[in-house]
């Protein structure tokens, strides 16, 4: 058969495979975030660390949803929160590719979109409470939609990384209070985290007091279970999470620690033969250990 003939009969014969369909976004407040005074400039992507994507500027939080396959869904979700210092948003391999590796384990994955940087006007020896206001807001609005995603309201998480590992942890730790006015009825939804993946976490000691946690991580007995994964030569983050998980443990609340011997800061699911590039394996196995994948009931 000569070349024509056969790019023919492929034209004609084989099924056209239609492109994957982009994950939805949608607005995380039905208006103005919470606080905000429009005195950030506009929404800027910039590459970081060769060619992955960052976003700063962001003013107007957003939610990008990763359903899993019907077939593969287990009913759990879990919120993503991309790291970055509060400054920009590590957005790919901290992010859209979080959310691709939790579709392909049947959790859908929602990727928050939070403010940063920090806003002028606000203190700059506290973290930034409008990042704290998206989380809740995030964890609220999943659970309000539970029935539209085909989520278990009972089985939402929250993952981070650096920054969105201490946003996480923070989130974590003052589900009691909500950190802004209710605005609609997703507010009545719980915004607490039925559990809380914590990847070398940042800002979680003290700065100040060396010796403690930072006084906005509140650990008590009312805390969901936590995972934690980092390198040991990633030395800010190994201090707080060793003084969390110690918190946890004097709580009674249930944790997993996994600290790699190397892997610096910032791996995130970039994939390796190193052993830090494991962990989204062992955070599956800790999730199935723990009940949120048992699939839909």
């Amino acid at each position: 058969m000569s070349r024509r003939l056969a790019a023919i009969f492929l034209t004609l014969f084989l099924p056209v495979l239609a492109p994957a369909a982009d994950p939805p976004v949608s607005d995380l407040w039905p208006g103005v975030a919470p606080g905000e005074k429009g005195n950030v400039p506009d929404e800027k992507v910039t590459p970081t660390n060769g060619a992955a994507k960052a976003i700063t500027n962001v003013s107007k939080p957003t939610l990008t949803v990763y359903r899993p396959a019907k077939d593969k869904d287990t009913g759990a979700a879990v919120v993503i929160a991309p790291g970055g210092g509060y400054h920009v948003l590590a957005w790919e391999h901290e992010g859209t590719m979080v959310g691709e590796w939790l579709q392909s384990i049947g959790v859908t994955g929602v990727l928050v979109k939070y403010r940063v940087p920090r806003r002028p006007d606000r203190p700059k020896d506290a973290p930034p409470i409008g990042a704290l206001q998206d989380a809740q807001r995030a964890i609220s609005t999943t659970r309000a939609r539970a029935k539209d995603w085909g989520i278990d309201p009972h089985r939402i998480g929250m993952l981070g990384f650096s920054a969105g590992g201490h946003l996480t942890a923070w989130a974590a730790t003052n589900a009691d209070k909500r950190a802004y006015d209710p605005v609609d009825d997703f507010d009545k939804a719980s915004c607490r985290p039925d559990f809380a993946v914590l990847i070398y976490p940042g800002g979680l000691v003290d700065k100040l007091k060396k010796d403690q946690l930072a006084p906005e991580i509140r650990v008590s007995k009312d805390l969901p279970p936590c995972f934690f994964a980092l390198a040991y030569n990633d030395n800010g983050p190994l201090d707080g999470s060793l003084k969390m998980i110690t918190a946890l443990k004097q709580a009674g609340v249930s944790a997993e620690l996994h600290v790699y011997s190397g892997g610096g800061h910032g791996f995130g699911m970039r994939a390796g033969d190193e052993p830090h590039a494991t962990w989204p394996k062992r955070c599956e196995e800790w999730m199935r250990a723990e009940g949120f994948l048992v699939g839909k009931k």
